[in-house]
């Protein structure tokens, strides 16, 4: 295994460790936002969840059929119509959980050997099966930052110790 790929994994983990401490917050805590207009916690849970869920599949059909075309997601329609307001986060905790252990097995299993693969995205074009593993770890640190940015700075030393 590369450095490249140790990396990789690591930022897998260190995201998913977090990511799975913020399902256990209170319902205040799941209510704040980072920002006016902006999504509360709960939300942006949900949202991680159903994006770790796209991008897996992703992963699956560039490894399973060749040069798929896969279709972007509308992640505001996806609140609304999945209702994230009464979805229960445990259905998205476990979607995440098992999402990201078949990532981490996929990244260890494929990233050097099969990233090359490529698949055409409906709206950004051709990208290989290496900028979608990279892009789950990317786009998981990045809601983090939402998340702490709405939960508040020391939040996460002082309330989600393992």
């Amino acid at each position: 295994m590369n450095d490249a790929t140790t990396a990789l994994l690591k930022k897998l983990e260190e995201t998913r460790d977090e990511t799975l401490r913020y399902y256990a917050l209170g319902e205040d805590d799941l209510a704040r936002t980072y920002g006016p207009g902006k999504w509360p916690v709960r939300f942006v849970l949900h949202h991680i969840a159903d994006s770790e869920t796209v991008l897996f599949e992703r992963i699956r059909r560039t490894l399973a059929e060749p040069r798929p075309v896969l279709w972007v997601f509308d992640p505001d329609r996806w609140a609304k119509g999945l209702d994230y307001a009464k979805l229960p986060l445990e259905v998205s905790l476990r979607l995440y959980e098992s999402a990201r252990t078949a990532v981490i097995y996929y990244v260890g299993e494929h990233y050097e050997r099969n990233g090359h693969l490529e698949y055409v995205h409906s709206v950004t074009g051709v990208r290989t099966l290496k900028d979608e593993l990279e892009k789950v770890a990317s786009h998981n640190e990045h809601h983090l930052g939402q998340i702490r940015t709405a939960l508040g700075p020391g939040f996460v030393s002082a309330r989600l110790n393992p």
